[in-house]
C-alpha cells in the first residue's frame, strides 16, 4: 500500500473512531413518556428518573429539606424498578407532601455517582439541594384559575422592559416593603417621596410607564445565593442568576421563605398575577444553554456526560464560556427542555422566554419548542441572544444564530447591530456611535430602523458589523441600546463622551431610544435606563453588591423629564402602527428613506450623521397619513429640506406631545442638536 493510502487511511479510521465517540449518546433509548419526575397525588407518589446507563437507581425520602452530616432525617431508602427505555420508577404510597427526597445512580461500569435532585423536580428545599414533594393545587394565590394575560396581538406590539427582580426594590427609597422580593413586585401604589412629591415606584411605575412585557431576569433557582442566609442584612452575596441549578422551581432567594417549598411557588405566582391585572404580561429569563456545575451538575449525576456536548476528543465543549455548554440537539435535552418551558406556561401562566446564547441551541430544536408553546399559547413570544460565547461541535449550520434568523419560525434575535450602531462598540468603553458623535454610522443605524429586515434604501455593506439583512421579518428583531450586560448607556456616555456637558449626554440618551422606540421589530428597553440609570461605572455587575445594581429611585424625581419623554415615546409607538409594521413587504414599501439636506452657507448639501425618512401611515392603518422622522445625532443643530406639506411636529428634541398644535406649512425646518425630530400629516 502506497504511503498516501496508508496515511488516508489512519486518518479516516481516526476519524471515524473520534465520531463514535462524540456521538455514543445516539445507541442511547429515547423515552417518550410526558411523566418523568414526580406526579403527586394524597394516595401515593410516583417518581420516574430516565437514566438507561444504570444498573441501579437508590431513592431516598427525608424529613428535612436541608441535608445534615449524618442524614440523621432519613425516613426510607428504596431501589426503583428498572422499566422500558432507561426509565427507572417508584411508587411511595401515602401522602408524601412535605417530605424531600433525592436519587442516586450506580452506572454500569460500576461508578456510584453523588444523590442528585431529581432534573424535573418542580419544587426543593433550601438552596436546592433536596428535591420535595408539594401539592401545586395547593399552592395557587387567591384568584389564581382565573388569572388572564393582557391581550396581546402582535409579535412587534410587544415593548419589553428587562428587569432584576431584586433590583427592582431592594433599594431604601423604593417605598417597597417586602423588598427583594417576588411580593415586592405584586404592592400597589408604592411611591418614593421628595420634597412632598410623590414618584411612583415598583409595580405602579412600569405599569404607568406603559411596556407592554417585564422580562424578568433569571428567577428559576440558581446556585450562587445563599437562600439560608438572604435575611441577615450583612450577607451582601449578589447575582444575575445566570447559574442555573434547578431548572422548574423559582429562585428561593425572592420568596419570604425558602425553607418552605410551596412559598417560592406561591409567591412567584402571586407576581404573575399582579403583573397581569397590571396589564402586563411576564416573560422569563431562561438558561438552558449551561449549567451551574459540569460533572457535579445533577444532570451529569443522573446521566453522566449526556446531557452536555463533549467536542471530538472527547472533552466538554465550552460555547458558553462557563465551562460546559448542553446538548440541545440529544433527544432527551431536548425533551428537557421542552417540557420544562410547557411547565412555565401551563403552571406559572409565564407569556414569553428569553433565551441566553441561543446560538448554542440547534434551529430544529428551537422551532419546535415555538411551535409547541405557541399551540399552547398563541400569543407568547420568544426571542434570544442569537451568537455564542464561544465554538461548539454543534455545526454553524444547525445554530440558532442571528445570521440564520430567517430560518426561525416566530422567533427573535438581538440586533448588536443597532446597539453598537447607537453607542459604539460594546466591547470597547470609548467608543462612540450615532448619537454620541461617531461618523459613518447611518447605515448600521438604518438596518436597525427597517428591523434587519432587506430593504432596498440601507447599503448593508457599509454597515460596521453585519453586511446584510438577517431577519427574515420585523418579528426576528429586537432592537436595543442598553441591557443588563456591560455598561448602562449613561456610564457608557461618561466614559466615551467626557467631554460633553450633562445635558448634552442626556440629549444622547433621548436621541438612542427615540430611535430604538420608532424602529420597525420589536424594542427592548433596561429597567432604569428611563431615569439614566447608573452603575457607578461598573460593566459587569452580575455578582456585585445592592449599592451598585440597585434602582435608584431618586434618580427618577432627579430626571423626571427623561421619564416623561419615554412614556411619551412609548405611547406615540403604541398608538400607531406605521411604527410596528408586521411584514418585511411592508416596510418595503411604506417605509422611504430620503436624503438629508442642510443648508450650509447657500445651498442645501447632503449631510451626515442625519437619518430622515418617511412612513405611510395611511397604508398600513394610522390614523397620521404621513410621517417624516429625523434623527440627528450633530452637535449642532440646522435647517433641513423636507418634503413640502401641512405638518405638526409631535416630538422636537426634548418633548413628546402627541396632542400638539404646532403646524406649519413648507418645506424647512429647524432641527435641534442631537435629537429626533417627527412631524406628521
Amino acid at each position: 500500500m502506497k504511503k498516501h493510502h496508508v496515511f488516508l487511511f489512519t486518518f479516516l479510521f481516526a476519524v471515524s473512531i473520534m465520531t463514535a465517540q462524540n456521538n455514543w449518546w445516539a445507541g442511547l433509548p429515547t423515552y417518550e413518556g410526558s411523566d418523568l419526575g414526580l406526579t403527586y397525588t394524597p394516595q401515593y407518589s410516583d417518581i420516574k428518573v430516565w437514566s438507561p446507563i444504570a444498573q441501579e437507581v437508590t431513592l431516598r425520602f427525608y424529613k428535612n429539606g436541608t441535608p445534615t452530616a449524618d442524614n440523621a432525617d432519613l425516613i426510607e431508602t428504596v431501589k426503583m424498578t428498572k422499566g422500558d427505555k432507561g426509565v427507572w420508577s417508584h411508587r411511595a404510597t401515602g401522602n408524601r407532601a412535605g417530605q424531600f427526597y433525592t436519587v442516586q445512580v450506580t452506572t454500569l461500569k460500576g461508578q456510584t455517582m453523588k444523590e442528585a435532585v431529581d432534573i424535573y423536580a418542580k419544587a426543593v428545599g433550601t438552596n436546592g439541594l433536596r428535591a420535595a414533594v408539594v401539592d401545586l393545587n395547593a399552592t395557587h394565590p387567591k384568584g389564581w384559575l382565573s388569572d388572564k394575560s393582557p391581550e396581546f396581538k402582535q409579535k412587534t406590539d410587544a415593548i419589553l422592559y428587562e428587569l432584576h427582580v431584586r433590583d427592582a426594590s431592594i433599594a431604601a427609597n423604593s417605598g417597597i416593603t417586602n423588598k427583594g422580593k417576588f411580593l415586592g413586585l405584586t404592592e400597589k401604589k408604592t411611591f418614593y417621596t421628595e420634597g412632598g412629591q410623590k414618584i411612583k415606584t415598583g409595580l405602579s411605575h412600569i405599569a404607568d410607564l406603559g411596556v407592554t412585557h417585564v422580562h424578568l431576569l433569571p428567577s428559576y433557582d440558581f446556585f450562587t445565593v445563599d437562600e439560608s442566609k438572604v435575611s441577615d442584612p450583612n450577607y451582601k452575596k449578589y447575582n444575575w442568576g445566570y447559574d442555573p441549578l434547578n431548572y422548574n422551581v423559582p429562585e428561593g432567594s425572592y420568596s419570604t421563605n425558602p425553607a418552605d417549598p410551596a412559598v417560592r411557588i406561591r409567591e412567584f405566582k402571586a407576581l404573575v398575577q399582579a403583573m397581569h391585572k397590571a396589564g402586563l404580561r411576564v416573560v422569563m429569563d431562561v438558561v438552558y444553554n449551561h449549567t451551574m456545575f459540569g460533572e457535579e451538575s445533577y444532570f451529569h449525576q443522573i446521566v453522566p456526560n449526556y446531557y452536555h456536548r463533549q467536542t471530538a476528543d472527547g472533552k466538554w465543549s465550552n460555547a458558553s464560556a462557563c465551562g460546559n455548554e448542553t446538548a440541545s440537539d440529544r433527544p432527551m435535552m431536548r425533551k428537557f427542555m421542552l417540557e420544562s418551558l410547557e411547565y412555565w406556561v401551563k403552571e406559572y401562566h409565564i407569556d414569553g422566554f428569553r433565551f441566553d446564547l441561543m446560538g448554542i441551541h440547534d434551529i430544529e430544536t428551537m422551532n419546535l419548542i415555538s411551535k409547541r408553546l405557541h399551540d399552547i399559547k398563541p400569543d407568547i413570544i420568544l426571542y434570544g441572544e442569537g451568537w455564542t460565547a464561544g465554538d461548539s461541535p454543534l455545526p454553524p449550520d444547525r445554530r440558532a444564530v442571528k445570521q440564520l434568523a430567517s430560518q426561525f419560525d416566530r422567533i427573535a434575535a438581538f440586533s448588536d447591530d443597532m446597539r453598537d450602531g447607537l453607542k459604539g462598540w460594546v466591547f470597547e468603553a470609548k467608543d462612540r456611535g450615532f448619537v454620541s458623535g461617531h461618523p459613518e454610522m447611518e447605515e448600521t443605524v438604518k438596518l436597525g430602523i427597517v428591523g434587519a429586515t432587506k430593504h432596498p434604501q440601507v447599503a448593508y455593506n457599509k454597515a460596521r458589523w453585519t453586511k446584510e439583512a438577517w431577519a427574515g421579518e420585523p418579528h426576528h428583531c429586537i432592537n436595543y441600546a442598553e441591557c443588563h450586560d456591560n455598561h448602562t448607556l449613561w456610564d457608557r456616555f461618561l466614559n466615551s463622551n467626557p467631554q460633553n456637558t450633562e445635558g448634552e449626554r442626556i440629549k444622547m440618551h433621548k436621541l438612542a431610544i427615540a430611535t430604538v422606540l420608532t424602529s420597525q421589530g420589536i424594542p427592548f428597553i433596561h429597567a432604569g435606563m428611563e431615569f439614566l440609570r447608573t452603575k457607578n461605572g461598573e460593566e459587569n455587575s452580575f455578582d456585585k453588591p445592592d449599592d451598585i445594581n440597585q434602582i435608584d429611585w431618586a434618580r427618577k424625581a432627579k430626571y423626571l423629564d427623561v421619564y416623561n419623554f419615554y412614556k411619551g415615546m412609548i405611547a406615540l409607538r403604541k398608538a400607531h402602527p406605521a411604527f410596528r409594521m408586521a411584514t418585511t413587504a411592508e416596510i418595503q414599501k411604506h417605509l422611504q428613506f430620503i436624503k438629508p439636506l442642510s443648508f450650509d452657507s447657500k445651498v442645501f448639501v447632503e449631510t451626515p450623521n442625519v437619518i430622515m425618512y418617511t412612513l405611510d401611515g395611511k397604508a398600513v392603518g394610522d390614523k397620521w397619513q404621513r410621517i417624516l422622522v429625523i434623527l440627528n445625532g450633530h452637535t449642532e443643530g440646522g435647517r433641513f429640506k423636507i418634503p413640502a406639506g401641512k405638518w405638526r411636529i409631535v416630538v422636537d428634541g426634548d418633548k413628546v406631545d402627541l396632542k400638539s398644535k404646532r403646524d406649519f406649512k413648507g418645506d424647512e425646518i429647524i432641527v435641534q442638536p442631537i435629537s429626533a425630530t417627527i412631524l406628521v400629516e
